[in-house]
């Protein structure tokens, strides 16, 4: 992450509870997102013999039958069920449920269907997850179901994986239900309702990080002053989901903008109300609604307080324009 987003956001410890090369757990005993160690991925294949059969509908937990026979050993991507939405393309934050099975044991493995699992975000091609997720969703819909066969190499490479004794011999099924796609210039559109006069002004630059003016020789507020530019209708954010996010954030006292997503490569994924934000953020977004766009103004008690960070000096007032793309 970039300079300020590394001071903002902690990485996203857990992509998905069975997709790591590593022992590591992030909670729960959950595997950290790790992908596996370099080893040369064979192209997909639509189908090959013999293949796992797969019931139940989208959006609910899949039933991985196996077949009475050892895997081809080839990349099978094959779906299940198409949906109608928008084309997942590399580069874009996608919403992935999950069902997962061991061909070699037979072992059932951790699904974001389970009771205390969620969906997971991660962002599709970008090389850093096991291809079985990285590559298998680039190219299909939203809303569909799509049935993953991966040998080691599209899995969990030639280390396994300790935390969910999976050998490094091990083939993995895998039912992916792709529930939502966003690319990583998306931005909120809407009516702009103008925050007060005596405060920072908002003019929208489409697809670009839009322009924030600070007032002339006014002081800046004391307290955290938070103001929704554009109220979304999606789900209402809660403490502990990941966002994402485009955001542009600028000092008070000059003007100056001092980081945006815009500047390095749109769209981040962030954890809010958990600490790993400034407070600021975790107290002004918890309770907006995905499809927002708001304005924080944080002073520095709830920024950075008395010690600079980067190119933000000390005790400064920051404003800052999120739009809310998402939130799992």
């Amino acid at each position: 992450m970039r300079r300020f987003a590394a001071l903002l956001v902690v990485p996203l410890a857990v992509l998905l509870a069975a997709c790591s090369s590593g022992s590591g757990s992030s909670g729960g005993g959950s595997p950290t997102t790790t992908a596996p160690s370099p080893v040369e991925v064979p192209s997909p294949v639509a189908s090959a013999d013999p293949m796992p059969t797969v019931s139940g509908s989208f959006g609910s937990k899949a039933t991985i039958t196996l077949p009475d026979a050892k895997p081809s050993g080839q990349f099978v991507v094959s779906t299940v069920s198409e949906g109608n939405g928008a084309t997942v393309a590399k580069n874009d934050w996608v919403t992935v449920n999950y069902t997962a099975k061991d061909w070699t044991t037979g072992k059932d493995l951790p699904s974001s269907y389970d009771q205390g699992s969620k969906p997971q975000l991660y962002q599709a091609g970008s090389g850093g997850l096991v291809p079985a997720f990285d590559q298998s969703v680039v190219g299909q819909k939203v809303g569909s179901r799509v049935l993953v066969v991966a040998p080691p190499a599209a899995a969990f490479g030639s280390q396994g994986n300790s935390a969910l004794e999976i050998g490094k011999d091990d083939t993995v099924v895998f039912v992916l239900d792709i529930v939502q796609d966003v690319p990583p210039d998306a931005t909120i559109t809407g009516t702009i309702s103008e925050p007060p006069a005596n405060m920072p002004q908002v003019t929208d630059n489409g697809k670009a990080a839009p322009t924030i003016t600070v007032p002339s020789g006014q002081a800046p507020p004391t307290d955290l002053q938070t103001f929704v530019l554009v109220k979304g209708d999606g789900k209402e954010v809660t403490s502990g989901q990941t966002l994402l996010v485009q955001y542009t954030g600028v000092t008070w006292a000059d003007g100056k903008q001092f980081d945006s997503s815009w500047s390095h490569g749109g769209a981040q994924a962030l954890q809010v109300g958990t600490g790993s934000l400034i407070k600021g953020w975790d107290q002004a977004l918890v309770g907006q609604t995905v499809g927002s766009r708001v304005m924080l103004v944080v002073p520095p008690a709830l920024g950075y307080g008395d010690k600079a960070s980067g190119s933000i000096p000390a005790n400064s007032t920051l404003v800052f324009v999120i739009d809310i793309l998402e939130a799992v």
